[in-house]
């Protein structure tokens, strides 16, 4: 009997599944921000639609960009009558030839600045954060700068301001030119609000995240995105007040971004910064940087 019962009680055991098998596995808790606040129901149509638009006004730029230009600054007469401003900065900073400085401009504003910016971000992430937070970074960086260009791209095809190198061609040459569509988009430079959205809004996050990096992300970004603008007015592309509506545009686009979807209790701080260097020799020079930079404050 005994040897019976144990029987029953082993092929009880083998054929019952072991209690490990049947408890409930334990899910990974969701990803909770400490920092943002944000919907991808609402922010990945939001940057998927913006970007979209970009796109498809690009492709469609001959049959949308306005011919001829709406704000010609030239008299009935065809007097030259460009303000003051535009034409003394065009005059110091124009090079001798467009091309160089124009194909670094293109360098600089989608190649470097973004490269520079998201790489500080995976690194400052990389020594402070995760994969999930180093995402939603991703997602305000790339959100501000969608909203910020696709501004830019309405704003150029409604002004039609005319691009310099145009303004100063015979009139029967301004057709004649390479991408001849682009002639009238000169307000407001574009590459220069992508790089001042990029490098304000990853400063923000990096700021608002209170990253160690964040004033290195400052400190190489806004000199990376003010050089693209001056590189679009040494290409003859634009004028001084094109660049600095852009670095206006690009600057509030991009902090206003991150800024917004700050969760109750983030706070940041905005600090002037003035930076100094000089060559060493007989001659060399000094100068002088001035600008501001955005550190978070712990609530």
């Amino acid at each position: 009997m005994r040897a019976f019962g144990l029987s029953v009680v082993l092929g009880a055991c083998l054929l019952a599944p072991p209690a490990w098998a049947d408890a409930p596995t334990a899910s990974p808790a969701p990803y909770v921000d400490t920092t943002f606040r944000y919907d991808l129901r609402i922010e990945l149509p939001i940057i998927g639609v913006g970007l979209g638009a970009w796109i498809a006004t690009e492709i469609a730029k001959p049959q949308l960009a306005p011919q001829p230009c709406r704000i010609c600054e030239r008299g009935a007469d065809g007097s030259d009558q460009l303000n003051g401003f535009d034409a003394g900065v065009r005059s110091l900073l124009r090079a001798s030839g467009s091309q160089v400085p124009g194909r670094l401009s293109d360098v600089t504003a989608f190649g470097l600045t973004p490269a520079v910016m998201v790489g500080l971000s995976v690194l400052a992430n990389y020594y402070q954060g995760s994969a999930k937070q180093g995402l939603v970074d991703l997602l305000m960086v790339m959100e501000s700068t969608v909203l910020a260009v696709d501004l830019n791209q309405l704003v150029k095809f409604a002004v039609g301001r005319e691009r310099p190198f145009v303004h100063f061609l015979p009139e029967a040459e301004k057709t004649q030119v390479a991408g001849a569509a682009d002639n009238n988009l000169s307000f407001f430079s574009g590459h220069t609000t992508m790089a001042f959205a990029l490098a304000t809004s990853a400063g923000t996050v990096a700021s608002l995240r209170h990253y160690r990096l964040a004033p290195l992300i400052w400190a190489l970004g806004m000199p990376l995105a003010t050089l693209s603008g001056l590189l679009r007015i040494s290409a003859d592309k634009h004028y001084a007040t094109d660049v600095l509506t852009g670095m206006a545009v690009g600057s509030a686009m991009g902090v206003l971004g991150p800024w917004l979807h700050r969760k109750q209790g983030q706070s940041a701080a905005v600090y002037p910064m003035v930076m100094s260097s000089r060559q060493s020799g007989p001659y060399g020079q000094s100068g002088v940087m001035v600008g501001l930079g955005l550190q978070g404050v712990a609530p």
